[in-house]
């Protein structure tokens, strides 16, 4: 299921880097770095790096199939009700970006996918489920002008 869920992830990055490259570009008119820049970086690495995960993903399954030990991050059997909650978190997600806009929506997502995939560390939790929008936030909306998704009901004054 691990590699599955990998090349699932790998074809969304090709896709993303496809429009990076093909919709957006590399340059202003002015010569200045354009709306592709950022975007590119981030679709290469994402590719480069989904494509070595399945690689290492792969030498452990051939390790596992010649009689050696499992690993300690191979899924158990009977994980798929963990895929299908993680599933129904990025659909939800997706319509709590629509009516909360990006920052209130990516806390709500970071504290429900971390009590999920981290249960017990509620301290780390609600750091990490914190700090990460206020990063992107300041990021994005402060320093590189791009504005965070908008929200049909706007929860916070900024």
């Amino acid at each position: 299921m691990r590699i599955v869920f990998l090349v699932a992830v790998l074809g969304g990055a090709v896709f993303y880097s496809y429009i990076a490259f093909v919709d957006l570009n590399f340059l202003t008119r002015t010569g200045r770095l354009g709306p592709g820049f950022f975007p590119r970086i981030i679709g290469v690495g994402m590719a480069l790096t989904t494509i070595w995960v399945i690689l290492d993903a792969l030498r452990d399954r051939a390790r596992v199939a010649a009689g050696g030990a499992a690993g300690a991050d191979d899924a158990p059997a009977g994980s798929w009700g963990d895929a299908a909650r993680l599933i129904a978190l990025a659909l939800g997600y997706a319509v709590l970006l629509r009516l909360f806009g990006g920052f209130v929506a990516t806390l709500i997502y970071l504290a429900a996918t971390l009590s999920l995939l981290n249960p017990g560390r509620h301290v780390q939790n609600a750091l990490v489920a914190v700090l990460l929008p206020i990063f992107v936030y300041i990021l994005f909306d402060r320093l590189l002008n791009a504005n965070m998704p908008p929200a049909m009901f706007e929860l916070l004054p900024f």
